[in-house]
């Protein structure tokens, strides 16, 4: 799909020059799709600025592979299990490019007006001369892309015969007779074939030429076209032998291979779901976003984020996975989102002021997150709730080792003692905070727990003072410190 990439609108007017003559007055000069990639990756390392921005926890391993193939000028394949961002890498490549570029107006080929490659080209520079029209294209309109299926045909990437135009009178050699695919259309641009392996052998074949004499052929003849471009394809390491392969003079073409990989630092894992979650709704480590409504901005406090992001640490690490299918970085993000709406549905039905999630609100990622999670015993039944039970116990262990780390030495007792008499709390999906906060009364050493869970000072408010009480009173169960009792969608927390 043209046109879809990461990259903003533009952030500069195009520039003047809207004849071919203006435009050969003002010095231009055609500059190669990789040479262009090239100075503008290398102004930005000197300037000490990100080559890739937005692509986290790669720093260090990723991007100085893919940096090396665009220097050296080379198409690359990633390789990587699924959720890993390749196709994010791969569309923010898009900002790479320059912002804008001159194109023959009427070109389906994006050609340069001082390097023109097709018939159609060389005639309207014939007949018009130095008033042939220009106009300017922006960068994110010079990538294409395509999700390589076993019903692609060569038709869809490179192009086909057009019968209509043959009717016409054209003959059937004529290279005015052809429509061209998505390969061609993005000449002097990106393209991307995402999961080739899934595209059919013979349909690689195809690309073949592209990659090496940088020339098509349609229906049994040849149209020397000297396409511009960088390809970039992605695949699943799994599919070389089991969905399909990418054939061997394929690969050979390609300059660089890449494997991508999940983050590796917990850091990273939080950076990205940070980043990654609907973020224009939800707002994370305390920050509220603007909204028209308190309903409409959730919070989701630190805590809560890390818990997400060991939780699916601890899904991909589990032998009850199926380790090459892998647990993809949208797991995550969807637990995320799904922990949000529950605090927002509490807020909306309880009326409480603000949404705020609490602990209460992590047990509806399990059910939500199932069908993301391939399991190593991929045959046992599907009704069976053995599957659940593994990811419930992930995320209790993934609370437990987010409140020793966050609570490390934090004297709760005072906490604790609330219980020693019998009393219990009870809390719940629907239980607001000021109910929550009104069994407890006087809570010892509140400031000192939301300033281990990041809380600023200047936002503590019930809704927030609920979200870390009951975090501790979770820790103080998994630690063995209280008792508790689950019955639906009612928790019950006592000595």
């Amino acid at each position: 799909m043209a046109g879809v990439t990461d990259t903003p609108a533009p952030a500069s007017p195009s520039p003047a020059p809207t004849t071919l003559g203006e435009l050969r007055a003002s010095g231009a000069t055609p500059r190669p799709v990789k040479a262009e990639i090239r100075a503008n990756l290398l102004a930005r390392l000197a300037a000490g600025e990100p080559s890739l921005p937005g692509m986290v926890g790669f720093e260090d391993t990723v991007l100085p592979e893919v940096e090396r193939a665009l220097i050296a000028g080379h198409d690359l394949v990633l390789l990587g299990e699924r959720g890993q961002g390749k196709t994010r890498l791969i569309r923010t490549l898009v900002g790479l490019l320059d912002e804008w570029t001159p194109v023959l107006v009427g070109s389906e080929l994006n050609e340069h007006p001082l390097a023109p490659i097709s018939v159609w080209a060389h005639r309207q520079i014939a007949e018009h001369g130095d008033a042939t029209p220009v106009g300017w294209l922006h960068r994110s309109d010079r990538f294409g892309e395509k999700l390589a299926t076993p019903d692609t045909s060569v038709g869809d990437l490179i192009g086909d015969v057009d019968p209509i135009k043959v009717a016409e009178g054209r003959t059937l050699g004529d290279p005015e007779t052809v429509h061209y695919g998505l390969v061609p259309r993005t000449n002097r641009g990106i393209f991307s074939v995402n999961e080739l392996p899934d595209l059919a052998e013979r349909i690689q074949v195809a690309l073949l030429n592209v990659l090496e004499e940088r020339d098509i052929q349609i229906r049994g003849y040849r149209v020397r076209l000297p396409l511009d471009l960088l390809l970039v394809a992605s695949a699943n390491p799994e599919d070389y032998t089991n969905r399909g392969r990418i054939i061997t003079p394929l690969k050979d073409r390609f300059g660089a291979e890449v494997r991508t990989h999940y983050p590796i630092e917990l850091a990273n894992e939080i950076r990205l779901l940070q980043q990654e979650a609907h973020t224009s709704w939800v707002g994370v480590d305390g920050a509220v976003r603007a909204g028209d409504a308190a309903l409409a901005t959730p919070v989701i406090p630190g805590h809560l984020v890390e818990i997400v992001a060991r939780f699916t640490r601890l899904v991909r690490e589990s032998s009850h996975v199926d380790q090459r299918s892998g647990v993809s970085a949208r797991f995550a993000i969807a637990g995320l989102e799904t922990v949000a709406a529950s605090a927002v549905r509490r807020a909306a039905v309880a009326g409480e002021t603000r949404p705020v999630a609490r602990v209460v609100d992590l047990p509806a990622i399990v059910p939500a997150s199932r069908g993301k999670v391939e399991f190593a015993d991929a045959g046992a039944d599907p009704d069976d709730d053995r599957e659940l039970e593994i990811l419930d116990h992930l995320l209790r262990q993934a609370t437990a080792q987010t409140f020793r780390a966050r609570c490390a030495g934090l004297d709760l007792t005072g906490l604790q003692e609330h219980f020693t008499g019998g009393e219990t709390v009870e809390s719940g999906e629907l239980v607001p905070a000021p109910a929550l906060l009104g069994q407890l009364g006087t809570i010892p050493k509140l400031a000192e727990l939301l300033g281990r869970l990041g809380v600023p000072e200047g936002d503590h408010s019930a809704e927030q003072a609920a979200a870390a009480v009951e975090f501790a009173l979770e820790g103080l169960y998994l630690t063995r410190r209280l008792a508790k009792d689950t019955d639906g969608g009612r928790t019950v927390y006592g000595a």
